[in-house]
């Protein structure tokens, strides 16, 4: 029996924000922070619109979600992003104490893992999920990107 609540579902959500990112010329990565089944923060890349690189959407969500919180640390939160995190949003996940982190895309470059960077030690982290649509997304942006060039 499928749960309705699942890695799956929420990835999805994930997806529609990097969709949304997508749409506004952003490279598409979306995230969302669930606790307890409920969503609780959405974001996806601004750092073209706020001409700022730490706009990420991990970094957006982590900002978001501790807000809605009242606190900076996110216990009992997972993080579901459609693109592994880079070094500074693993740096910024690690402070933040998240419980678990769910990514789609591997990043074979930048990724935090390539990097050999360290997670908080209570963090969870499982890739692939939604990986290939993830990817598509991705690579479509850049392609879009590059015929516009």
């Amino acid at each position: 029996m499928v749960l309705p609540f699942d890695d799956n579902y929420f990835m999805k959500k994930a997806l529609q924000e990097a969709e949304a990112a997508f749409e506004k010329g952003e490279v598409p990565v979306g995230a969302i922070i669930v606790v307890q089944d409920r969503i609780i923060a959405r974001a996806h890349n601004l750092t073209e619109l706020l001409h700022d690189v730490t706009a990420h959407a991990e970094m957006q969500a982590i900002t978001a979600a501790a807000n809605f919180l009242g606190g900076k640390y996110l216990h009992d939160c997972t993080l579901y992003v459609t693109l592994e995190p880079c070094q500074m949003c693993a740096g910024a996940l690690y402070w933040s104490q998240i419980s678990k982190i769910v990514y789609g895309a591997k990043d074979v470059e930048r990724g935090c893992g390539v990097m050999g960077i360290k997670l908080h030690p209570k963090t969870k982290m499982i890739g692939g999920v939604l990986e290939d649509e993830a990817s598509q997304l991705l690579k479509n942006f850049f392609i879009k990107k590059r015929n516009l060039n």
